[in-house]
């Protein structure tokens, strides 16, 4: 099958769940009733010899509808979007949504309340909307195609919306946002990469959680879209029995590096409604940090971010590594445990005076 025929055989409710063990079908009616279900063919064989942490990722569960104090919007989204799907939040950047599909719906998705559903439609007028914003507000240098998925749209239509963005001269950066490579893999195809490889001001950043997502397939897709000349990255979610684990995190670092993908992003769960199962502990996030820095290259360590409630924007988070500072220096911690000092001033004897 080619991607788009894998596509229309998803399992889209409870019944196609039936036999999967550990899978409650009444609680997968009830939730998918409000946070729609799809997992396509290629995903469910996935999760059947992975197990747990691709289930937990894929198949809607009661604790969806539990966390009622959270909020579906609490990045405040709307509140920083100028047209439908547009978010302008930092001076030089927007986040343009382009899709409203995924081919997976992860449950831990930060935008639940749109992806999926009718009231979170993207159609030909709201990206129309979003270009002619883009084309007027020369403040903006750096576009996020994101969703939803885009690379869930068809080759000749993404390839409209690259072409328009990358003949406004104040766009310097074009960013595609994907799970495809790790959740439909066969959509990255030669024709695809071939659009891709017409665009010098791309990048690709893609989302990989465990490394089981690293099959054979999605690192033929990654080799393909390394073709394309675009850089890749990697934005991680840190989510509770996943990928909460040191040694976990560690082997999907090392296989994304594996494959020339750079670990960017290591978000910290968002506190967004349907999700509050799968957060963990900021502590537990920082420690997470503290046992890459050192056992990996440099290039395998992902930023750790929070993103704050309000509109605040990402920040980053790093373990405590000064203990003390005085006259002699800082006293610091290094990766291995043991304290050493680092000098910060200047001996007099070495300061030149003119």
């Amino acid at each position: 099958m080619n991607w788009k025929e894998t596509l229309k055989k998803s399992v889209v409710s409870a019944e196609g769940l039936k036999g999967v063990p550990g899978v409650d079908v009444h609680d997968v009616a009830r939730v998918s009733g409000v946070y729609p279900m799809r997992i396509n063919p290629y995903w469910l064989g996935l999760m059947k010899k992975a197990g747990a942490p691709l289930v937990r990722q894929a198949v809607p569960c009661a604790d969806e509808l539990a966390d009622t104090p959270l909020l579906e919007d609490p990045l405040c989204e709307e509140k920083d979007s100028p047209v439908f799907g547009l978010t302008h939040r930092y001076p030089d950047r927007v986040i343009f949504l382009v899709s409203n599909e995924c081919a997976l719906y992860c449950r831990h998705c930060m935008r639940k309340r749109k992806v999926g559903k009718a009231g979170g439609r993207v159609t030909d007028a709201t990206i129309e909307a979003g270009l002619a914003y883009i084309e007027k507000t020369p403040k903006v240098r750096d576009v996020i195609l994101t969703g939803g998925d885009p690379l869930l749209l068809s080759d000749e239509k993404l390839d409209a919306i690259l072409h328009r963005l990358s003949k406004i001269s104040h766009v310097e950066m074009i960013r595609i946002h994907s799970r495809v490579p790790a959740t439909l893999p066969m959509r990255i195809t030669d024709k695809l990469c071939a659009v891709l490889a017409t665009y010098e001001k791309l990048w690709i950043n893609t989302h990989f959680n465990h490394p089981a997502e690293l099959t054979p397939e999605a690192e033929i897709a990654l080799k393909l879209l390394n073709g394309t000349g675009a850089p890749l990255g990697c934005q991680t979610v840190l989510l509770k029995g996943v990928n909460d684990s040191p040694a976990i995190m560690a082997e999907l670092m090392r296989k994304l590096t594996k494959n020339r993908v750079r670990p960017y992003y290591l978000h910290h769960g968002d506190a967004v409604k349907g999700t509050g199962h799968f957060r963990t502990s900021i502590e537990a996030g920082l420690a997470i940090m503290d046992s890459l820095r050192g056992h990996l290259s440099g290039l395998a360590v992902p930023t750790y971010v929070i993103d704050l409630p309000g509109g605040g924007g990402k920040t980053p988070l790093l373990p405590e590594s000064i203990i003390s500072k005085d006259e002699k220096g800082l006293t610091v911690r290094g990766y291995d445990g043991k304290t050493y000092t680092y000098p910060v001033g200047v001996p007099r004897h070495q300061i030149k005076t003119p």
